[in-house]
Formats: structure tokens, C-alpha cells, sequence
């Protein structure tokens, strides 16, 4: 069967690249080897869908490229997707950080895209493998079906249990587009063993200043069985590579506050002024990580200086991550190098595109991932359908 394009993958990016295109005229095939369209979008924000993030900037995303992104990100804006929600008449509210979230559930969001894809006349296969794909005479074939135009949009290997895989990046090597070594992102850490002490606090939580290098968040820390979790956690763990260092200010005061502590309560220890500001499990661990078993009025201000030093630079070398099972993205990918930022399209191979999670473009956690799945979504849809008048 002949099409105008054919998108491989029926996630965010391929049904919003494939409602542009159709609607735009093209005539526009998708295939995905899943049974349902847009599963991450289902699973996505604890079944809610964090659509999108009211401070979309191109800083908030990592790429070897850093300004590859911003034309995509300045043509279709998190405003405009958040007019497409709303002419749906889907629901929606703000959470913390700017994020936005569906009122009702991620369904919204899937059903809204397959409207989109029905008014542009997009034929849908779900249950589909891909299959091999050759190019001749100047069209792409796959599936036993053929076009001028391919696009790229199956995602990247995180959250395999969902089907996920790296067939992008086959694909990408394919047709002798380079490919940024992968890796899991957003991710928790795991702790080895010299860390036990915290991994038997499992299920604590705490606000804290995660830092990697000189990229800091200050958001929330979780303690896990495993090793440390939480949005602050996995927002520095895009930026971390293997022996690195993570540091946890816990108490950006604590200076400040140990002295005063030490003026209220004098005959207390340590532990107790902690307890009055941790939970009461991670009061523990920090006092006997600190030491200073003595009455607050036999400390000298040097060692209130060093308990202080050890609360704003708590250090962790973690022994790994979870891996793509529970990272929500991979960074790296396909190499913007061999793309047009305003098409998304291969410099090298005309009519190849590649959108989504596939190219070498990583958001921050809290929707800006899908952010960058409907404005490369709509780049290469544009795109498609302007080659076609």
C-alpha cells in the first residue's frame, strides 16, 4: 500500500506527528508492534499524564547539541498544546514546578491524539512488527506498505516491560545516521553496601538539594531499599556519570541552626536537635554518621561547624542505577548532528525523519519530555505535509 509517510511508533510524537501530517493533507500510515497506542503517555504522571510544563525552556533539556532544540520548542510551545487540551475540553491543573496534569486520567490525552489522527484520515496498525526496512528508488518499504517518507519515532529503551526497545537506533545506524551512546535517565540510584545505613531507611523522605558536578534541584529525596530515589534524585541522575559523586544539602542553614540548637538546648545531643527537623530514622543515621556523642554545651563551635559541613554536603557514590527498567527516559539517542532542527529530517537522507524520545534530546522530569514529543512531533509533521504542495 502507498502512503506519503509512514511512522514507525504510536507513542506522543508519532500520533501528533501523524495528526499534523494528515491534516496537512499527507497521506499517513502508523505502525506500532504495540496493542494499544500511546502506553507510556498511559502510565504516564500516576495515570494522569504530566502533559506538559508552563516553563518549557530549551535550557531544561540535555543534548550534545544544547541549541538543537530550540526552534522545535519556539514553533509549537507548551502553550499550544495546552490550546489543543483544551479544545478537547479535557481538564486540567497545575502542580508544583509548573506541571500540568490532567484532571481525570492519561486516557484523555491518548484519546484526544487518536481524534486528531481520525480527523487527518491517519490509518492506524497497532499489532504490527515493523519488520525490515529497505529504501529503492526513492521510497521506503516496510510492513507491506511503502512511502517517500519515514519517520523515526519509537522511542528510546526505557521502561522495557511497556515493549520498549532500541530499534531507533538500528534504524538510525540503518541509513548511516550516527547515534549518541544511550543511557537511562531520570532514573534512582542504587547504594553499595558501604551505604547500608541509608538503605535501611527505605520509604523516608526529605527536602533536600541534590547536586552532581554544578548541576543542583532542590526538591524531594526518597530512601529506598535499593539506594536513593525521589525527583531530586532522578533529576541529577541525566547529568551523573558512573563514579561520580552525588551530594545532599540537607540544611542550607545548618550553621545557623546547630548554634542555635546548641543555646536551647544545651544538655540535649545532637541526635535530638536533628530529630526536631528529620524523620526520626534519618536523625538517627546522620547523628551516628556525625559522631559528637556529647551534650550540645561541650561542642565548640568547630564542631558544630563540622556536623554543619556534613549536613550540606552529605556525599554518596552510588554503585549504579536501576537501569531502564525504572528509568522514565533515555538520554543520548540519534545524533542531532545528522538532523534539521527546524524538520527533524536527516541532512543526508531526504525524506528520513526522527522525533521523540530517539533523538539525542532529554528533558527535565515533570513534562517536559512531552513537551519535546509534540514540538518535534508537529517539526517533522509540518514538514511532511509542506513537501507535499
Amino acid at each position: 500500500m502507498e502512503f506519503d509517510v509512514i511512522i514507525l511508533g504510536a507513542g506522543g510524537a508519532g500520533l501528533l506527528c501523524a495528526a499534523t501530517a494528515g491534516q496537512g493533507g499527507a497521506r499517513v500510515l502508523v505502525i506500532d508492534h504495540a496493542e494499544k497506542a500511546g502506553k507510556k503517555i498511559l502510565i504516564s504522571g500516576g495515570g494522569r499524564c504530566n502533559f506538559t510544563n508552563i516553563g518549557t525552556d530549551a535550557r531544561c533539556f540535555l543534548s550534545d547539541n544544547p541549541h538543537f532544540a530550540k526552534s522545535a520548542l519556539s514553533r509549537y510551545t507548551q502553550w499550544d498544546f495546552l490550546a489543543l487540551v483544551e479544545r478537547h475540553g479535557i481538564a486540567w491543573h497545575e502542580k508544583t514546578l509548573g506541571q500540568l496534569f490532567c484532571d481525570g486520567s492519561a486516557r484523555q490525552i491518548v484519546a484526544m491524539l487518536l481524534e486528531e489522527c481520525e480527523k487527518g484520515g491517519v490509518e492506524l496498525r497497532l499489532s504490527t512488527e515493523i519488520g525490515d526496512i529497505t529504501y529503492s528508488d526513492g521510497k521506503f518499504h516496510t510492513a507491506g506498505a511503502t512511502a517517500p517518507q519515514l519517520v523515526i519515532a519509537t522511542g528510546g529503551p526505557s521502561i522495557p516491560k511497556m515493549g520498549a526497545t532500541g530499534r531507533a537506533y538500528d534504524i538510525a545506524r540503518q541509513f548511516g545516521l550516527d547515534v549518541i551512546s544511550p543511557r537511562p535517565a531520570l532514573v534512582p540510584f542504587t547504594l553499595g553496601p558501604d551505604e547500608m545505613l541509608f538503605r535501611t531507611m527505605s520509604g523516608v523522605s526529605v527536602p533536600a538539594s541534590a547536586r552532581v558536578g554544578e548541576v543542583s534541584f532542590d526538591e524531594a529525596v526518597l530512601f529506598t531499599h535499593k539506594g536513593l530515589s525521589g525527583p531530586a534524585i532522578l533529576q541529577v541522575s541525566s547529568y551523573w556519570n558512573p563514579g561520580d559523586p552525588v551530594f545532599l544539602n540537607l540544611a542550607p542553614d545548618a550553621v545557623d541552626w546547630l548554634r542555635d540548637a546548641r543555646k536551647r538546648m544545651p544538655r540535649a545531643h545532637l541526635k535530638a536537635a536533628l530529630a526536631e527537623r528529620f524523620p526520626a530514622r534519618l536523625a538517627e543515621a546522620l547523628a551516628g554518621r556525625i559522631g559528637l556523642a556529647t551534650e550540645f554545651a561541650n561542642l565548640s563551635n568547630a564542631d558544630l561547624d563540622l556536623a554543619a559541613e556534613f549536613l550540606t554536603n552529605l556525599t554518596f557514590r552510588p554503585s549504579g542505577t536501576e537501569g531502564y527498567a525504572k528509568a522514565e527516559v533515555t538520554a543520548g539517542g540519534i545524533s542531532t548532528e545528522a538532523l534539521s532542527s527546524k524538520t527533524m529530517e536527516a541532512r543526508a537522507v531526504p525524506g528520513l525523519y526522527a522525533i521523540g524520545e530517539a533523538v539525542d534530546v532529554t528533558g527535565w522530569l515533570g513534562g517536559y519530555n512531552f513537551q519535546w514529543a509534540w514540538s518535534s512531533g508537529v517539526a517533522a509533521g509540518q514538514a511532511i505535509a509542506a513537501r507535499l504542495r
